[in-house]
């Protein structure tokens, strides 16, 4: 057997560390890395899935120009030429790139460059402005920096978390195991700060459901109640803080009783003083905040609020203590550490006379950007309106995940020139593309990642990229050389961009910026290779980092002093009203990532939610006349959307959730974009994902089709349909208002029954219809048709395409329906890790009386690799056992 690759994960933020072993014929198996410092060996669904992810049949194999295969030079040239036509006619403010934390930080280095160095223009975003750029604006306006304070290793130690705007179990689920570990072993209280209850709330000791945008109102709240209660330390803010008094008159002003903010907040105002109450306790106590804080027209002002409370206390970069913002994407930090944003410059430093002449010496550039560019909205706006005339967009998808989708598909669509850097061969973006570039993705590029904790880690290659696809980072120079700077970006690989990364860092820092890798200024390509995770700043007196920052002080304001910043609470750009009566809130699924265009790729990732859907308070059901299971259209002001209801008491009366997963890749009308308000947060550019206004009605078909099939399906006439990947076969769910008059040969035109045999049942009165397709007694179509919802299991249903030939009693299964004789059915998938489905733990429980959360573990393994599923599991248990018998959430948690 090979040995074993030491790489990361290239989902989220947690930046977990891999172990990936060559087993041969295309073969890998993926192990979280015991020795990495941010999961020690824990894996996710998603991570565990990740050998599953590597077919080539899905990836981007060569370059195009106007939907025709070329070579590389051909395609180089023709981005360079438009790019410097552009340029030369219209000036450099006319060209933009805009990027994504999926790149490796050398390609976002040398990108960053590119556009601010010589082209000479700011117009470089990233769409890790979508997640957050509040944080940063945040950590700005208090440190003097862009500085994450703590790390991971807090958790462990502190005695109260809390948790707010973040869905730790689904979204950061490595994270919430270490929590779930350390409220276990050391008793940690746990406090959730969300409008929904999310599946992280089953290790909470307190929920806070407040009403959505209403945090900073919360946190003034919490200013005031710490003041009057004489938690201030006083050493720390007087020799370390300045404005605490404006900041404090600030939380003053709407009111600082309890009774009337618990009111504004729409909570008890015991649940409020038992909050601050905690708060006031806990010697160390860490605020992790998430997309909830950060994704909203507020954001800024909301971190600021969390931050104020822990200068207050001097609850800050000591080990259990401090604000900690996780990130969404495996390198939105690396972006900011390279100027990724369009108002930041390289190496955590703006747009000030100073940092722009350090730069432009440091680079030699002929053409240093003075001024802030375009943020993400503002950018695809400036192209609607013909001022950026020419795109590049590298390894994001703009057209599902910005806001006002239809817009930004509109300014795509007339744009004169747009280049596409992607893996994959089809997106939604890519549609609007006149050159599309092959790039290499995880396991086959090369460079380095930075996590929510400071900590750079080695993504390595452990196979060969497909086709002819590239490492961003030579496309870029390549780019840049045929537009005359070949000079500046003459890099024979990512070792010597990271060592040029590295010594701009250093470069004229003398411990006036934070950021500073002079410890690996002098790396050469084998000990480049070699790099052990380490947390910046690395500093050429201390190269093994530094774990946290600011616990005596030591901020990067000019006087070192870290900054109270005064908040206002403010209503959300766009009220309700009697005609979009209802708040949307977007979010993430447990199993999926982004556009899926990687974990759609892996069929027990695709079983737990296998459908775009809304989730709505049962009341709020009611009054709109939704059933669960039913469809409803969504409509905003912006655009709508045609989704599958799930009803459930989670949600807060008055709002609903929708995930930002499904594209027009894999379904009719999923795209939650399209919805999205367009309203920024005024410092951050950050859009306010977690407040559109919308209207619900209910959507009846007349018939609804599941069709599994081993070749892609032609939806034709449906209303909605959305297609996942099965286990040997692709499962199409279809509903539609249409007049259907031969369902038979509906069926045989998607199934391509004409030259296979044939199975079918017809029952035409009742408007139910079965048809399968064989060759050779290989099931290779079936569809299902009925005027309701009630269609077969999906998980039976692909289990018949993995059967090497179907025998009499399976095809009269098929014909029925359901599965026949004694063949069991696992049901809906609720742990994907180990592929337990919602009938295994009900005969677990009913039937073997197995009666913990614990218990199945032990007995199914279920719940017990990344443990998002534990709250389901427990729910399950709910349901089918009576309370006296089933233990408590909290008796029941690892």
């Amino acid at each position: 057997m090979a040995e074993a690759v030491h790489t990361t994960c290239p989902y989220c933020g947690v930046g977990c560390g891999v172990l990936v072993t060559d087993l041969g014929d295309g073969d890998y198996q993926v192990k979280g890395d015991p020795d990495h410092p941010a999961n020690f060996g824990r894996l996710c669904s998603k991570g565990s899935a990740l050998a599953e992810t590597l077919s080539d049949q899905s990836r981007l194999l060569y370059p195009e120009v106007n939907g025709e295969h070329t070579d590389w030079d051909t395609a180089l040239d023709r981005v360079a030429d438009e790019f410097k036509a552009v340029i030369q006619e219209h000036g450099p403010d006319a060209v933009a790139f805009y990027v994504s934390g999926q790149l490796m930080t050398e390609a976002y280095y040398v990108a960053n460059k590119l556009m601010k160095g010589f082209i000479g223009s700011a117009n470089i975003d990233t769409n890790s402005r979508l997640c957050m750029a509040s944080s940063v604006a945040g950590h700005k306006r208090a440190f003097g920096s862009d500085t994450v304070p703590g790390n991971y290793e807090d958790l462990d130690h502190a005695d109260t978390v809390v948790l707010v705007g973040s869905n730790l179990a689904w979204c950061h689920p490595v994270l919430y195991q270490r929590l779930a570990l350390a409220k276990k072993e050391h008793g940690t209280h746990v406090i959730v700060i969300d409008p929904r209850r999310t599946a992280t709330c089953d290790i909470a000791d307190q929920h806070l459901a407040i009403k959505p945008g209403t945090d900073v109102r919360l946190f003034n709240g919490l200013l005031a109640h710490l003041d009057g209660r004489g938690c201030v330390d006083d050493d720390f803010v007087q020799r370390h803080t300045k404005d605490f008094g404006i900041a404090l008159d600030a939380a003053h002003l709407g009111g600082a009783e309890i009774a009337t903010l618990a009111r504004d907040c729409g909570v008890g105002t015991a649940d409020v003083s038992a909050f601050y109450a905690a708060f006031e306790r806990s010697e160390k106590i860490v605020t992790v905040y998430s997309q909830g804080v950060n994704q909203s027209s507020q954001g800024t002002d909301k971190v600021n609020a969390i931050i104020n409370c822990h200068l207050l206390t001097g609850r800050i970069g000591k080990p259990g203590c401090g604000p900690l913002s996780v990130t969404g994407q495996p390198n939105a930090m690396g972006g900011r550490e390279v100027g990724g944003l369009a108002n930041t410059l390289a190496a955590h430093m703006d747009f000030d006379p100073v940092s722009v002449d350090i730069v432009e010496r440091f680079w030699d550039a002929p053409a240093i950007a003075r001024a802030p560019g375009l943020k993400a909205v503002e950018m695809f706006e400036a192209i609607h309106d013909g001022r950026i005339k020419a795109l590049w967009v590298m390894a994001t998808n703009p057209a599902v995940s910005l806001p006002d989708a239809n817009r930004v598909r509109e300014a795509l669509a007339i744009c004169p020139f747009v280049a596409v850097s992607d893996c994959v061969p089809t997106n939604d973006t890519m549609a609007f593309a006149d050159v599309v570039l092959p790039s290499t993705t995880w396991g086959d590029r090369d460079g380095t990642v930075t996590n929510s904790e400071r900590c750079i880690s080695r993504q390595r290659p452990f196979r060969t990229a497909p086709g002819e696809a590239r490492e961003d980072w030579r496309i870029i120079c390549d780019v840049a050389a045929r537009m005359g700077h070949g000079a500046a970006f003459a890099f024979a690989g990512p070792a010597m961009i990271f060592a040029e990364h590295a010594g701009l860092s250093a470069f004229e820092n003398d411990g006036s910026r934070d950021f500073d890798l002079s410890g690996l200024t002098q790396l050469d390509p084998s000990s480049y290779d070699a790099l052990m995770p380490v947390q910046w700043p690395v500093l050429s007196s201390d190269a093994d980092g530094c774990a946290r920052l600011f616990g005596a002080g030591g901020f990067f304001h000019v006087d070192g002093r870290a900054r109270f910043v005064a908040v206002h609470h403010k209503s959300p750009t766009h009220d309700l009203s009697a005609a979009y009566p209802l708040v949307l809130n977007t979010g993430r699924v447990r199993d999926q990532w982004h556009t899926m265009t990687r974990t759609g790729l892996s069929p027990r990732l695709a079983q737990h939610r296998t459908e775009p859907f809304v989730e709505v308070h049962p009341g709020d059901a009611a009054a709109y006349g939704l059933t669960d299971g039913g469809f409803a259209t969504l409509t905003s002001r912006w655009g709508e959307a045609l989704l599958r209801v799930r009803l459930d008491d989670s949600q807060r009366p008055g709002s609903i959730f929708v995930p930002i997963h499904w594209s027009d890749t894999n379904s009719a009308n999923a795209v939650i974009g399209r919805l999205v308000s367009p309203s920024t947060d005024a410092l951050s550019g950050q859009p306010e994902s977690k407040f559109t206004p919308v209207r619900l009605c209910a959507f009846h078909p007349k018939w609804h089709a599941l069709l599994v099939t081993r070749e892609d399906v032609d939806v034709g006439e449906a209303d909605y349909w959305t297609t996942i990947t099965g286990t040997a076969c692709s499962i199409t769910t279809m509903a539609g208002t249409g007049e259907i008059s031969d369902w038979e040969s509906w069926a045989r035109q998607r199934l391509g029954g004409h030259n296979s045999e044939w199975l079918s049942f017809c029952d035409p009165s009742g408007g139910r219809h079965r048809f399968a397709a064989l060759r050779d007694g290989l099931l290779t179509a079936a569809v299902f048709i009925s005027p309701r919802a009630d269609l077969p299991s999906l998980d039976w249903v692909q289990t018949q395409f993995g059967l090497d030939a179907l025998d009499d009693l399976a095809r009269a299964g098929l014909l029925a329906g359901r599965a026949a004789g004694d063949a069991f059915d696992p049901g809906p998938m609720v742990c994907s890790c180990f592929s337990v489905g919602i009938n295994d733990l009900r005969r677990a429980i009913t039937q073997d009386q197995i009666l913990t959360v614990d218990a199945i573990g032990e007995a199914l393994k279920a719940g017990t690799n990344c443990g998002s599923c534990r709250s389901e599991i427990q729910a399950i248990l709910d349901a089918e056992l009576p309370p006296v018998i089933c233990d408590s959430p909290h008796q029941a948690v690892a």
